[in-house]
């Protein structure tokens, strides 16, 4: 399996591919530019490019975060800043050979959350007309914290397929996001992942953030645990691993770093999640 952690780009994408491959990871994350500005980046073709090969020669599948700011609910004033950020990422993401771009869902802060939507699809659609690469859009579930939108497969499917080019956008999901606004309960992701399938959701889920949960279920609070010390579950970490929607897809952790300042620790301890059983939760990073 594919499984990875969020790593900087400090020195370049080649050198995030690099610090990706030392730390033992099959997947990783990265910023295509400043996660904290709203401002685009100049494409570093030559860099991006040897990013990308040296995945393909390791067999390492990454991603792109947007930044932060970056909100496809804006309303119009704010669209134009918001399109030329999602072109410029989905640029430099096909560039490094990355799967997508993962975009949080949007925040809309009107009184009519129908707008919001329609902001989401108006915004998506100007972003992808006249692309023709490789790399996804891939919208993010959300927690709940500060927006009731994204929060359900129902409203991202429908989304989704409301779009003018819908085969070029996909979904990443977030495990702690989805604890959090009590779309997994953690118990239940047989039911959940049945769900996913019946609703065309699954199927197009591109990515996994691998995330632990540090509130409880239902918290609508966006606050990552490292695997095994939140209030998800190792066992329930382990059904979900063990899906075949996440054979092939890179699975991300965006936790805090271990004890030499990387992942490479958690990225071992997920790996062994695959190989034996945890029925009493036993089983946690130290």
């Amino acid at each position: 399996m594919f499984i990875g952690a969020h790593v900087r780009t400090r020195g370049g994408y080649l050198n995030a591919a690099k610090t990706a491959l030392s730390i033992g990871a099959k997947a990783f994350q990265y910023f295509p530019m400043n996660p904290r500005s709203l401002a685009t980046k100049v494409v570093d073709r030559k860099d991006a490019n040897a990013c990308a090969q040296l995945c393909v020669e390791h067999g390492i599948l990454s991603i792109g975060h947007a930044p932060y700011a970056l909100n496809p609910a804006a309303d119009e004033p704010e669209r134009e800043i918001m399109v030329n950020l999602l072109k410029n990422g989905l640029d430099i993401t096909n560039a490094c050979g990355s799967v997508g771009l993962v975009v949080h869902f949007g925040k809309y802060t009107g009184k009519d959350p129908l707008q919001g939507y329609k902001n989401i699809i108006q915004c998506l659609n100007s972003a992808t007309e006249g692309y023709t690469g490789a790399s996804f859009i891939l919208l993010e579930n959300q927690a709940g914290e500060g927006s009731q939108l994204g929060l359900t497969f129902e409203e991202m499917v429908q989304v989704r397929k409301l779009c003018d080019s819908p085969e070029k956008i996909g979904f990443c999901l977030d495990t702690c996001h989805a604890f959090a606004s009590r779309l997994w309960q953690g118990t239940d992701w047989a039911e959940l992942e049945s769900k996913g399938d019946q609703l065309d959701y699954l199927p197009h889920l591109k990515a996994i953030h691998l995330n632990d949960s540090v509130h409880p279920w239902g918290s609508r609070r966006d606050r990552h645990a490292n695997i095994g010390s939140g209030h998800i579950g190792i066992s329930n970490f382990q059904s979900l691993l063990h899906s075949p929607y996440l054979r092939d897809i890179p699975i991300v952790l965006e936790t805090g770093t271990g004890r030499d300042g990387t992942h490479r620790e958690e990225i071992a301890f997920v790996n062994s999640l695959l190989e034996r059983k945890c029925e009493d939760d036993s089983c946690i990073l130290r």
